[in-house]
């Protein structure tokens, strides 16, 4: 029974998850601002049309700014701003991905936020551009020269083309040409210009903007309440935005006109300029007037194509008279009211679009939500909105085309949650333009590659290809498994559009950049290499540290006893051994305190010739290790197995240890290379660091040490000697 049961939840999980990863995004991009010809076409359609401001846009979708036209979008609380004779499409646009096709023109990208899970990229016929951080850039597509700049203000970015990646840094510009090979130059970015000027002009607004107080940044159109309305404290509701100058009659989801936008379906459209955030977030209260509610402060609220409860069934239809055929009506709904999508989603998503949009006081409310509900808006004045369904289905301006709905009519009318009107061509394509000319990009610019970085999901299946589907299930958009079935069926051509970028060589930053190129500014890794410098030694250094673990060898607990007269023996034996005056030359430096680095480098060097010309059978020990390598093995055997003796008192008999050191030599002749980072270490305190570092000492000299046991001896004759000579002298 229980595995039964683990079957049941395992089944149930993953229907949820298929659910989950079929559900629509949550953020759609909104043409804002539009000056001049500015065209539009959707991803499933080849006929461009006159572009809406307010109309949603999402993956597949294109835009064309004609000679003298600019043209803004925002997608969440980002702005892309397009200048004159520039040709934009979305290649992705979901909750983690915003790609960007740019074939021709110029884009002003303003990047307030950006998180560890989006993706920004922009793709030019040469190269993908990946916006890592927060910031300002500027993307110029020149495709006669096949160039792109790159301008970066603010933040920083990535470029991946011709089997190349750079970074380009903030106040940075990197021009790029070439195809299939490309060069590139990075240089500083130059002064700005009027496009420039514009673009931060609109940012200073939006940073501006008192609406922020109320919504989240990420509402798209929060910015155009500030100059249309103004905020408002109403019982029961909060903060309330109320429109200035609509006219007499006025409601919501009156002026404007339906669209067919996939994979939400029915979308509406506003005409006015504020028309975006309280038709696609929030709620509509009338309090004596019409108040947008926009609920709590979310931090991503989530898109609805259009907040309201429609209006039908047999008794409405034959109660309203619409000219022929059947007729569409709807009203919108009230705070706390649920909404529930025509189109297919998870319980997860109906409740991300009703909790991020209003108060919802528990989610039973989403079951069974239009059974015996009351709705506030339902009878209020002019609320409810009816038009002949033909009007509908084309995109027509409603408040041309509204007809009078009786109250009781609204009264005795079912509510449901969809239009049952199957799409046309023309609800894709939006609003006709009047003039009956619409500009569009050259073919050259329509049939140009770009270079992507990341895939793209695949092209929208055709509309045509579609509308049988959709007439057989009026009102509703086909499911992810509806539009597989038909991609597989009728398979639409592969998107020509894209070239996927090589990978490249030097991924992630370039190692180096050819001579035109600014240098990697990753170069501060150099830093890592401090840590030998604070030995101040150039060579030697790095090859002490190393050594160290080999100090322990000479036993320092022997030695402590040694090193007084080490100490007393050596710079004596070193003051007697030069008699050509050469050591006590070589002494003096070391003695000197005054620097601790070139004193090191002086008694490695001379120590070592020091005791060749005399003391031979003394010195080799310093020789030992000081250069092992050479001078070890002639005769500082003799004198060597004190050395390692040192712990040994009892084996400094030289004969012994000449039997025993060969087959210990070849150990220390492997160990030795470390034994002159300890030497040299050793021969660096004697100027100073003696009595600061003892236990280098006791390392670097264990074989200079053991010496003044056996320099006693030759030490008194030479007393003698000296004794012998001044009597000589004196006699």
């Amino acid at each position: 029974m229980r595995q039964h049961n683990r079957v049941i939840l395992l089944a149930a999980a993953s229907v949820f998850l298929a659910a989950a990863q079929n559900d629509p995004p949550g953020r759609v991009g909104r043409l804002s601002y539009m000056n001049g010809d500015v065209s539009f076409r959707s991803g499933d359609v080849e006929d461009w049309s006159g572009a809406d401001v307010n109309r949603p846009l999402t993956t597949g979708d294109h835009l064309w700014t004609d000679e003298g036209a600019r043209a803004e979008v925002h997608v969440g609380s980002a702005a892309l701003r397009l200048n004159s004779k520039t040709a934009f499409e979305f290649l992705n646009l979901d909750d983690a991905n915003v790609q960007i096709r740019l074939a021709e023109g110029s884009l002003s990208i303003h990047l307030r936020d950006l998180s560890d899970q989006e993706s920004y990229e922009v793709d030019t016929p040469n190269l993908a551009f990946s916006l890592l951080r927060p910031g300002d850039y500027r993307i110029d597509v020149n495709p006669d020269n096949q160039t792109t700049l790159i301008t970066v203000r603010a933040g920083q970015g990535e470029a991946t083309g011709g089997g190349q990646a750079f970074t380009v840094h903030p106040r940075e510009q990197a021009e790029v040409s070439g195809g299939d090979t490309i060069s590139f130059n990075v240089t500083g970015a130059p002064q700005t210009d009027e496009w420039d000027g514009w673009c931060v002009a609109r940012d200073r607004r939006e940073d501006r903007s008192p609406s922020a107080r109320y919504v989240s940044r990420d509402m798209a159109g929060y910015q155009d309440l500030d100059d249309n309305g103004s905020w408002r404290q109403v019982p029961d509701y909060g903060s309330v935005w109320v429109p200035n100058s609509v006219a007499t009659g006025w409601a919501p989801y009156h002026n404007g006109h339906w669209s067919w936008v996939e994979p939400w379906g029915w979308t509406w459209v506003d005409d006015a300029s504020w028309g975006f955030a309280p038709f696609h977030y929030g709620r509509w209260v009338y309090v004596g007037y019409w108040a947008w509610v926009p609920g709590p402060i979310a931090p991503r609220p989530v898109y609805a194509p259009a907040l309201v409860a429609w209006v039908g069934g047999s008794n409405f239809n034959l109660s309203v008279s619409f000219g022929g055929g059947g007729g569409v009506a709807w009203f919108p709904l009230g705070p706390r009211e649920v909404y529930v999508p025509s189109y297919n989603a998870s319980p997860t998503y109906i409740n991300r679009v009703n909790v991020t949009n209003t108060t919802i006081v528990n989610n039973v409310n989403i079951t069974n939500v239009y059974v015996n509900k009351t709705y506030i808006n339902r009878t209020a004045p002019g609320a409810v909105t009816a038009v002949p369904q033909n009007a509908f289905a084309s995109a027509r301006p409603v408040q041309s085309v509204a007809v009078r709905v009786d109250a009781r009519a609204v009264q005795s009318a079912q509510v449901m949650n969809n239009a049952a009107v199957a799409p046309s061509r023309q609800s894709v394509l939006g609003r006709s333009v009047p003039s009956g000319r619409v500009s569009q990009p050259p073919a050259a610019v329509q049939s140009r590659a770009v270079v992507v970085k990341t895939a793209p999901p695949p092209p929208a299946v055709p509309f045509a290809q579609r509308q049988q589907a959709l007439t057989a299930n009026p009102g509703r958009p086909l499911d992810a498994n509806q539009v597989r079935t038909l991609r597989t069926a009728q398979p639409a051509p592969q998107r020509p559009l894209i070239r996927q970028a090589p990978t490249p060589v030097n991924a992630g930053r370039p190692a180096s950049s050819p001579p035109n190129q600014v240098a990697p500014r990753p170069a501060a890794p150099a830093a890592v290499q401090r840590p030998p410098q604070q030995n101040d030694t150039a060579a030697p250094r790095p090859l002490d540290r190393p050594a160290e673990p080999v100090r322990p060898q000479p036993q320092p607990n022997v030695q402590p006893n040694v090193q007084p007269p080490a100490r007393s023996n050596d710079r004596p034996s070193e003051v007697t051994r030069p008699q050509p005056q050469t050591q006590p030359q070589q002494v003096r430096p070391q003695a000197t305190p005054q620097q601790q680095v070139q004193p090191p480098v002086r008694s490695n060097d001379r120590p070592a010739e020091t005791p060749r010309p005399q003391q031979r059978d003394v010195q080799p020990p310093a020789r030992s290790n000081d250069r092992p390598a050479e001078t070890p093995r002639p005769q500082p055997r003799d004198v060597q197995p004190p050395v390692r003796s040192t712990d040994r008192p009892a084996e400094t008999p030289r004969p012994q240890p000449r039997d025993v050191q060969p087959p210990a030599r070849p150990q220390q002749r492997d160990v030795q290379p470390p034994a002159r980072s300890n030497d040299r270490p050793a021969e660096t305190p004697r100027p100073q660091p003696r009595e600061v570092q003892p236990p280098a000492r006791s390392n670097d000299r264990p074989a200079e040490r053991p010496v003044p046991k056996e320099t006693p001896k030759p030490a008194k004759k030479d007393d003698k000697k000296k004794d012998d000579k001044k009597d000589d002298k004196k006699q």
